[in-house]
């Protein structure tokens, strides 16, 4: 969805300070206490329309291996269109755009990054594969390196990133060509899977 403005407001009761973005359902009453607001200032958006595209010279993918929570996929199809990624293989359990979870997280990003349903993921990458697609894993296992060693892509490439609880399927592991894990610097082992997808996206983007 893109605006051309919004304002920032205030409320004349409890003192609020936020955001009303054009055309929103809360309209000038507060989110907080349905008080009256003042307009604190207005910002008109110099282009609402997507930006061209440069295309890259090899094509990216993501993998969603098993993915159990329609915010997470809708997150990874917003940042797959921003970091330029072309489809997304949406596999086992993992919700589709037909889920009204996953498009409102999604902010219409399905619309831009293809989609397809897979029941099996190992064949699916089997397939991917004998195409010539090289396959990437993010996963921390004995084989994993620091995404940071990403190197520079010269084959069509497909992200695998996997389920919440139980990671990447073990076969799909065994497929990649490379595995890379995210180092954590806090007590946590991993970052939230759409997270960490935009962190591995990134390092692709970089290495392109």
């Amino acid at each position: 969805m893109f605006i051309s403005f919004f304002e920032i407001r205030i409320c004349q009761s409890c003192g609020l300070r936020y955001p009303l973005a054009e055309n929103h359902p809360f309209g000038a009453r507060c989110p907080h206490c349905l008080g009256e607001t003042r307009a604190a200032l207005k910002r008109e958006l110099e282009d609402s329309t997507p930006r061209e595209k440069i295309a890259p010279a090899n094509k990216k993918a993501v993998l969603l291996d098993n993915i159990r929570s329609a915010w997470n996929v809708g997150s990874i199809f917003r940042s797959a269109d921003g970091f330029g990624f072309e489809a997304a293989y949406l596999c086992g359990i993992t919700p589709t755009p037909e889920v009204s979870a996953v498009r409102k997280t999604a902010l219409g990003a399905d619309e831009f990054v293809a989609w397809s349903q897979h029941k099996d993921a190992v064949q699916l990458a089997r397939n991917l594969k004998q195409e010539g697609w090289k396959i990437f894993a993010l996963e921390e296992d004995k084989r994993s390196k620091p995404v940071s060693q990403v190197s520079c892509l010269t084959h069509n490439s497909v992200l695998i990133v996997g389920n919440e609880v139980t990671g990447v399927d073990p076969e799909l592991l065994d497929l990649a060509d490379e595995i890379f894990y995210i180092p954590m610097r806090g007590q946590k082992r991993s970052f939230n899977v759409a997270n960490a997808f935009s962190i591995a996206a990134y390092a692709l983007d970089s290495a392109t």
